[in-house]
């Protein structure tokens, strides 16, 4: 495949280039900014490629503009599906990443595709939006649209609370300030919602929504004690209320069923692994 990908500086786009490369797949980085919808026509109309894989988001969910996401997220989005579509050629599939921060605060787990999304938030409200604008504007285009939910991995930004720790445990300092200590998440790897990106991309009938997950979670208590194991430092831990969301999701456990029959079951990195691979990154 030559893939289209948007977002290819950031911290999954990084990964999905090697993980395509390693595959034998060519990318091909879109570099217009998305909210600029003639400079996006005009490069996509000039690049030679037969997928694409939208990453291009702002992911951070404490981001200090609430417009921005939409404007990047949703309008940004929509810019490339109408490039795409304007140059009428035939694609063999358009994955476009969304959140399974749509889901918001369900009492159901794990949460299967089918879960009513219930955004508590501008950046889950932001990929709600682009996945019902996409689905709007499907026509011509092969979508499939994924719902990974948290992960990590080398060069994901500090501000994201894994790197966080892992930085704070690698110079072992005595302590870290976190805001939500109760909630529960799974923190997959990075390598490995790359390779379901590059499965669903290969497999012809891959149509509609998945969840891009292993539904295995952790609080922060596990996350921290395998991280005291692996580097034999203890770090005290305090909450900072400047870090406390008001609108903290608290459990996000998806039910990957769906992905695994579409594409078969994909290899998961245990936690502990990805955690020493982030320890053992270069500073």
């Amino acid at each position: 495949m030559r893939i289209l990908l948007t977002g290819a500086q950031g911290f999954t786009g990084a990964q999905f280039i090697r993980s395509a490369s390693a595959a034998g797949h060519e990318t091909v980085a879109l570099r217009a900014d998305l909210t600029d919808p003639a400079a996006v026509a005009r490069e996509v109309a000039g690049l030679d490629f037969d997928s694409v894989v939208h990453l291009a988001a702002i992911s951070f969910v404490a981001h200090a503009d609430d417009r921005g996401f939409y404007d990047v997220n949703l309008f940004g989005s929509l810019n490339l599906l109408d490039a795409l579509t304007a140059t009428g050629r035939p694609l063999r599939k358009v994955l476009l990443a969304s959140s399974a921060n749509v889901y918001g605060n369900s009492g159901r787990s794990p949460l299967p595709e089918s879960e009513t999304p219930a955004p508590v938030n501008h950046y889950a409200m932001s990929k709600l939006a682009m996945e019902c604008m996409a689905a709007a504007r499907a026509d011509g285009l092969p979508l499939v649209m994924t719902r990974p939910f948290n992960y990590t991995g080398r060069g994901q930004a500090p501000q994201f609370v894994i790197p966080k720790l892992v930085d704070h445990f690698r110079r072992r300092a005595p302590g870290v300030a976190l805001g939500n200590l109760d909630v529960e998440r799974e923190y997959n790897d990075v390598r490995f919602v790359c390779e379901a990106y590059l499965r669903l991309l290969g497999e012809p009938n891959a149509r509609g929504t998945y969840n891009v997950c292993t539904g295995v979670t952790y609080n922060f208590g596990a996350v921290i004690g395998m991280l005291r194991a692996l580097t034999g430092h203890t770090i005290d831990v305090t909450v900072d209320k400047a870090f406390v969301r008001t609108n903290e999701v608290h459990r996000l456990c998806g039910d990957p069923a769906r992905l695994n029959r579409a594409v078969g079951p994909l290899p998961a990195c245990r936690l502990e692994d990805t955690l020493s691979w982030m320890l053992s990154a270069p500073p």
